[in-house]
């Protein structure tokens, strides 16, 4: 084993793996610093260059680009609020409020120290489990990945706070849209209304984007001012952070060992684990006021596991054939490429290319976070751009990243109706975590079930991995509660009596009205359309929609039992720049996607953001170059229109 051990290192250390493995971590960085690209995109770009290569150098190459990409998305989560990848979108709840509060500097260097933390960590527990992995991912059935869904879907309770059946509707809401598309079981098709963009459901991009990115931006333009809306000194943010890291350490440790588990179950991966991670953080936290308004812990938490969770799905990758993970399934693609047949001789016959990739991933998370702790400075001095300069660029950025979901103009008018969504909630103070968690967890939650049902039947829910999961949901969703009250009952004593404490009231506004009557609607109109279903075809929309009608009709009762607060919810200028993204959308079918983007962000610059023309035109011509580049790397067709045929042709 000794010489194996050896014989890694060698090849780790030779100079050509380290340049190679330098190149993937600049490939990583620039592929996660772009919304919406993800590691998917960034391993498709890379495949093409693995004919021919040295194994031990091409994995080099692959491993900094799979453990940066976790690292790199990290900028456009809490800079411009934008979920990097799915990996990220917990980041975006705190780590922007952060950015808005002046330490955007303090939130960068805390993730990137976290994220090369959890890294390590993820490394080590993978080079231990590697032998021992076999038999503990085997155990998993579908019945207890169907319990770690739920278990996903049980931190809504702990983010929805005091507002908890608002939180439960938008979970119901998230699962139902998350059902649209084709049964996996029976292959009925749900709720696609005729529209062939519908068949096969809403892309995991465009609804991420839509629900956080759309509703900031709108919100930030109403304001006129810059992303930070207090001032700071970056360099002393930038300490703070590696600061709040080290008195976080037991938090690091605690979220990159559950990413290091996660990570190791073919399916759930970045997407899951965040939420999870995020969840403990705030259920294990004495103090939960900050936290949706700029707690550092909401930052730690998940930026500590997704790259954990990247060195996890490593795991069943080279084990078993199985990718735990979108960029993992990439990256199976590429050992073929090489020669490489994962599975068991992956342990017999190359056990130092396992280590390797495993040492690989280790030492391209220190080189990646070390070039982001370089640049959290700089980069951060973005917030104090005046907003409106920037949402013209942020504007295209998003739209382009929608586009290349699934490459259809429906893509950019579900990101519309998503963002009107997304938009409302934030106004109404609904939680758009719930609803994404619903959305990204539907899907496997049915797989699982049917899985379950069909395989083992009843006997599948009294397994022992299944109960012990099932004790950690309702620990999850009990817990908090209990605290709650043991936290009143004793405010109460310590001031006399519990009747001097009064009750907060619930809170409502004409939002929260129409979204009562939507919601409500959409219930009915989602009925009426899957109740022909059969009973396995129809069973997670008919849950969907129980669940959102009755959160619905409980928030109504409690408002009509406690006199509510009125509040004033705007949305009149929000409405007006929502139609001027839905004239964009027409203008890019009308003229083509280019030159579409770039009159629009000429226009923008010129008349709303007032800079000098050269300047507008420079970085006008620059949207122009971005947009016809990614066009020839990722072989996109965009919407052509009358125009961009005869420019771009």
């Amino acid at each position: 084993m000794l010489d194996i051990f050896l014989s890694s290192l060698g090849q780790l250390f030779t100079v050509s793996h380290l340049l190679f493995m330098v190149l993937g971590v600049l490939v990583g960085l620039v592929v996660g610093i772009i919304p919406g690209l993800g590691g998917i995109a960034g391993m498709s770009l890379l495949l093409p260059f693995l004919y021919g290569m040295e194994p031990t150098v091409a994995l080099g190459m692959l491993m900094g680009l799979v453990a940066v990409i976790p690292t790199g998305d990290t900028f456009a989560s809490v800079l411009l609020g934008i979920p990097g990848s799915s990996a990220s979108q917990a980041t975006v709840i705190d780590g922007f409020a952060l950015a808005k509060r002046g330490q955007a500097a303090r939130a960068l260097s805390s993730a990137f120290l976290s994220s090369m933390i959890g890294g390590l960590i993820g490394a080590v527990v993978l080079t231990g489990f590697i032998l021992i992995a076999r038999p503990l991912v085997l155990s998993f059935s579908s019945s207890e990945l169907f319990m770690l869904t739920l278990l996903g879907l049980s931190m809504v309770a702990v983010l929805s706070g005091r507002d908890l059946f608002k939180g439960l509707a938008a979970c119901g809401l998230g699962l139902l849209v998350g059902a649209i598309g084709m049964a996996p079981a029976t292959g009925e098709f749900r709720m696609n209304f005729g529209l062939d963009y519908l068949y096969d459901g809403l892309p995991l991009v465009v609804v991420g984007l839509g629900i956080f990115a759309l509703p900031e931006i709108i919100d930030l333009l109403v304001k006129r001012g810059t992303i930070a809306e207090e001032s700071c000194t970056l360099g002393e943010g930038w300490r703070q952070g590696i600061r709040d890291v080290r008195e976080q350490r037991g938090l690091v440790a605690r979220c990159a060992a559950i990413g290091s588990l996660i990570g190791t179950i073919p399916g759930l991966a970045g997407s899951v684990v965040d939420w999870l991670t995020y969840g403990h953080a705030v259920q294990s936290a004495k103090d939960k006021s900050e936290f949706g308004k700029g707690d550092i812990r909401g930052v730690i938490a998940p930026e500590s596991a997704n790259n954990a969770c990247a060195c996890g799905a490593m795991v069943p990758t080279l084990l078993f054939g199985v990718p735990g993970s979108g960029t993992a399934a990439v990256f199976l693609g590429g050992l073929l490429l090489l020669g490489l047949q994962p599975g068991v001789g992956m342990i017999e016959t190359h056990l130092d290319l396992t280590y390797t990739i495993i040492w690989s991933l280790a030492l391209a998370n220190i080189l990646g976070a070390a070039l982001c702790l370089a640049l959290a400075r700089p980069v951060a001095s973005l917030t104090r751009v005046p907003f409106v300069t920037l949402a013209p660029l942020i504007t295209v950025l998003i739209m382009f990243a929608a586009f290349q979901a699934s490459r259809a103009t429906g893509d950019l008018l579900a990101l519309g109706a998503v963002g009107i969504l997304g938009l409302l909630f934030k106004q109404a103070n609904w939680s758009r975590p719930a609803f994404l968690i619903g959305f990204v967890l539907a899907p496997g939650a049915e797989s699982y079930f049917y899985q379950a049902a069909q395989f083992q039947g009843t006997d599948a829910f009294l397994r022992p991995g299944v109960l012990i999961i099932g004790g950690l949901i309702l620990g999850a969703m009990f817990i908090p509660m209990l605290r709650s009250l043991w936290a009143k009952r004793r405010q109460a004593s310590s001031v006399g009596a519990a009747a001097t404490v009064p009750a907060e009231p619930p809170t409502l506004g004409i939002i929260d009205v129409v979204l009562f009557v939507g919601l409500l609607g959409t219930a009915v109109v989602a009925w009426v359309d899957v109740a022909d279903l059969s009973l396995i075809g129809g069973i997670m929309p008919w849950l969907a929609i129980a669940i959102l009608a009755v959160s619905c009709l409980l928030e109504i009762a409690r408002c009509l039992m406690h006199r509510p607060q009125w509040q004033n919810q705007a949305m009149r200028q929000q409405g007006l720049w929502l139609g001027g993204f839905f004239a964009l959308v027409a203008a890019m079918v009308m003229l083509g996607f280019i030159t579409a983007a770039t009159l629009f962000c000429l226009a923008f610059l010129l008349v709303i953001a007032r800079l000098k023309p050269w300047i507008a035109a420079v970085m006008a011509l620059g949207v122009t170059a971005f947009l016809v580049g990614m066009a020839e790397f990722l072989t996109l067709t965009y919407p052509s229109g009358l125009i961009d045929p005869w420019l771009f042709g």
